[in-house]
C-alpha cells in the first residue's frame, strides 16, 4: 500500500508518496488536468494507492479522474487537517507530505462527498438561485434611479403590467434612460432562464423521496424543498437531529476553558444555501400560529429588527430538528401534541 498526499493549486498538482513504513517512493508534480491526472494514475504501478487531498476548488475533479486510475482518494477537511498537523514551516511539498502522513496513519478528517446525481441537483438548485440574485441586483438598481430621481413609486409590483406602463412613459436624462431600458430587457431574459429552471425541477422533484415530505412543513413549498434535499444528500449519514442542526451552521459558536465560557455568532459552517433555504423558511413559518410566539418573545427581548433575525434562527434550527425526523421515519410534518409528532 502507497500512501499520497495531494496539494492542488490553480495550475499545479503537487504529490509525495510514501510507503508503509513512512518512507518516500515518489515526489513531484503535475498540471491538474484530465492527461496529466490520468498519467499519474499509472505513474506508481499497480500497487495500491491511498490518496488525500484537501477540500477546495477543483478537488473533486482530481478525486474522480484518479478513481478512474484506480486510486482510494479521500477529501480531507482543511481545517481539521490543520489542527492535526500544525506546522512551523509550510510549503507545498511540506503539505503533501502531511497530508500523507495522516493517510498512513489511519487520520483522515474525512469529509462526506456527495455522489454525480446529488451533485447535479445541487448545481440546478444553486443555478436557479444565482439567476435570482441578479434579478434582484437589476430590480434594485432601477428602483435606486427612480429614487434618485425623485420618481414616485405608486405600484406595487414596479415589474407588473402597470409599473412597466409607468416605465416607458418616464422621461429620463441619459445615461440612466439607457439603464432602465437594459435592466429591463436583462430581467425579461432572466425571468423566462428562472422559468425554465422551476420547470425543470418541479419535473425532477416529482420523484425525489424527500420533497413531498418537506412540502408539508410551514414555510417550504417545492423550491425551497428541492433545494433542502439536494443540499442535505443522504439523510441517514446524521445519526442525529443535533448533527444535522450542526450541519447547517445555525449553531452559535462556544468556547470553553476553565472558568471561561465564551459565546459567539453563527458557525456557520456547512453548505450557504441550505442555510439560506431555511432561514427563508423561517421567516414564513414565522406566520404560523405554532411559531408566532418565538417570534414575538423574540421582538419583545431584543426589538422588532433584531428579534425576527434571531427569531428566524431558533425556528430554523426548530425546522431542521423536524426535518431529521421526518426524513428518518418518512412521515410528514406533525407538530407536537400530534398522534405522530415529529417537532421538538
Amino acid at each position: 500500500m502507497l500512501y499520497v498526499g495531494l496539494d492542488l493549486s490553480r495550475k499545479r498538482l503537487d504529490w509525495q508518496a510514501l510507503d508503509c513504513e513512512g518512507e518516500r517512493v515518489g515526489i513531484g508534480a503535475v498540471p491538474p488536468d484530465r492527461d496529466a491526472l490520468g498519467g499519474l494514475g499509472q505513474r506508481l504501478g499497480d500497487r495500491p494507492v491511498l490518496a488525500v487531498i484537501e477540500s477546495m476548488s477543483g478537488a473533486r475533479f482530481v478525486h474522480d479522474q484518479l478513481e478512474l486510475a484506480g486510486w482510494d482518494v479521500r477529501i480531507a477537511d482543511a481545517v481539521k487537517a490543520r489542527g492535526l498537523a500544525p506546522l512551523a514551516c509550510k510549503t507545498d511539498r511540506i503539505d503533501c507530505w502531511v497530508l500523507a502522513e495522516l493517510a498512513r496513519l489511519n487520520l483522515i478528517p474525512e469529509i462526506w462527498l456527495p455522489d454525480p446525481q446529488v451533485r447535479a441537483e445541487r448545481e440546478r438548485a444553486r443555478f436557479r438561485l444565482h439567476l435570482v440574485k441578479h434579478r434582484s441586483a437589476l430590480k434594485n438598481r432601477v428602483h435606486a434611479i427612480l429614487f434618485q430621481h425623485g420618481i414616485a413609486n405608486p405600484h406595487r409590483d414596479l415589474f407588473g403590467a402597470g409599473g412597466r406602463y409607468l416605465l416607458t412613459r418616464l422621461e429620463l436624462p441619459e445615461p440612466w434612460a439607457s439603464t432602465v431600458q437594459a435592466s429591463l430587457a436583462l430581467i425579461d431574459t432572466l425571468d423566462e432562464q428562472i422559468n425554465g429552471c422551476e420547470r425543470e425541477l418541479r419535473r425532477l422533484g416529482a420523484d425525489h423521496p424527500y420533497i413531498p415530505l418537506l412540502t408539508t412543513l410551514p414555510g417550504v413549498a417545492w423550491v425551497l424543498g428541492y433545494t433542502i434535499a439536494s443540499e442535505i444528500g443522504d439523510i441517514h449519514r446524521f445519526p442525529s437531529a443535533r448533527k444535522l442542526i450542526g450541519y447547517t451552521g445555525l449553531t452559535p459558536r462556544v468556547e470553553q476553558s476553565g472558568e471561561r465560557d465564551r459565546r459567539g455568532p453563527l458557525r456557520k459552517n456547512g453548505p450557504d444555501y441550505l442555510r439560506w433555504a431555511l432561514i427563508e423558511a423561517a421567516h414564513t413559518a414565522g406566520r404560523n400560529p405554532r411559531y408566532q410566539p418565538i417570534v414575538e418573545r423574540m421582538r419583545a427581548r431584543h426589538g422588532r429588527k433584531r428579534g425576527s433575525k434571531i427569531a428566524a434562527i431558533e425556528i430554523g434550527r426548530r425546522l431542521t430538528e423536524a426535518i431529521w425526523h421526518m426524513l428518518t421515519h418518512d412521515r410528514p410534518f406533525a407538530p407536537a401534541g400530534a398522534p405522530t409528532p415529529l417537532a421538538a
